[in-house]
């Protein structure tokens, strides 16, 4: 790894180490920009929609990064830092039927009413009509990266890991939520 990738990393850990939270929003929000980034340009947007793009940096800082930070500490606390396959099991489970349901419809609501500017009966019908398959789909893909996160992952790191897979994830819904634009 170069120096100055390497001493980044180290400056990264250093301030992950010291105060936590705040680097996990300001990572989330950098990913979720990425995210945007990408998505903006996969779906055929010539010109970057800043408005948009901070928008979505703000859900990402401002609800991301936060629920993130306490959600992991939440369940360390319930289940005592186990990470027996048992235990790994049961803290999916427990994500899967609350964070992530919530996660999404959090920001399919978030991104009809406040991105597109849409009124609430609009967003609702949208979010009806998409939001079961946009959680089956999360449910085939997030238990994965639950059980590598919670069985293998140190506490200080899985918010970390969850936003960068987020990234991905938040490329897939941009497209998802364009493509219902269009509809």
């Amino acid at each position: 790894m170069g120096s100055v990738a390497k001493k980044g990393l180290q400056q990264y850990l250093v301030q992950l180490q010291r105060h936590p939270l705040r680097t996990k929003v300001i990572t989330a929000g950098v990913l979720s920009a990425v995210s945007d980034i990408v998505a903006q340009k996969l779906s055929g947007i010539q010109k970057l929609q800043l408005k948009r793009l901070l928008l979505k940096v703000i859900f990402g800082a401002a609800y991301l990064g936060p629920l993130g930070h306490y959600f992991h500490i939440l369940l360390d606390k319930i289940f005592k830092g186990k990470k027996d396959s048992s235990t790994v099991a049961k803290k999916v489970v427990l994500e899967q039927l609350t964070i992530s349901p919530w996660n999404n419809l959090m920001f399919m609501v978030y991104y009809g009413l406040v991105i597109e500017g849409r009124p609430w009966i609009h967003a609702k019908s949208k979010i009806k009509k998409e939001y079961p398959k946009v959680l089956y789909t999360s449910w085939t893909f997030w238990p994965v990266v639950g059980w590598v996160n919670h069985q293998y992952v140190p506490l200080q790191f899985r918010v970390i890991l969850h936003s960068v897979v987020a990234c991905f994830w938040g490329i897939f819904l941009n497209l998802r939520a364009r493509s219902l634009a269009k509809s």
